[in-house]
């Protein structure tokens, strides 16, 4: 519903499986981190960015804890934190958690995984902004293959990766 637009639906579904997973799992577990996650995602959509923040966080201190700090689902939380604070121009942070999430994306998915991909696309925004132009370069460049190369049997969506 989050791609739907339909935000007030999509929050109480969220919710809701939020409530039903600590009643199965209790509080801690990988299961509560990925429903934070989820509600960061949509409060980001919203856009209601400080809520999104909230729930980033929590969801990165839960998968670091139960991952440890190189997984690759820490990397997408990583990613989308990073993404928020690009969209919020607080680009010297955004770059600190690209960097890491394409650290962990390279090395546990492999250079030219769709997922490296798009970190470096939306990584190269934020390089751009801070006026780092030639490595912007090379990441865009870097990206577009790895585009190409994937979208000869599959579409990409970068704006949810």
């Amino acid at each position: 519903y989050v791609k739907q637009r339909s935000f007030s639906l999509a929050e109480a579904l969220y919710n809701e499986a939020l409530i039903i997973r600590k009643h199965v799992f209790g509080d801690e577990h990988p299961d509560i981190a990925y429903s934070l996650n989820s509600l960061g995602e949509l409060y980001f959509e919203r856009p209601d960015h400080e809520r999104a923040e909230q729930y980033y966080k929590r969801a990165l201190v839960m998968r670091e804890r139960f991952f440890g700090p190189e997984h690759p689902d820490v990397a997408q939380t990583l990613h989308d934190l990073a993404r928020l604070y690009r969209h919020r121009k607080r680009y010297e942070e955004a770059e600190a958690l690209f960097k890491r999430a394409l650290a962990i994306r390279e090395k546990k998915l492999g250079p030219e995984h769709p997922a490296v991909g798009t970190t470096l696309s939306q990584y190269t925004f934020v390089l751009w902004s801070l006026n780092h132009r030639a490595d912007a370069t090379i990441f865009l460049t870097r990206a577009r293959h790895i585009r190409e190369k994937y979208n000869k049997f599959h579409s990409i969506d970068e704006d949810n990766q």
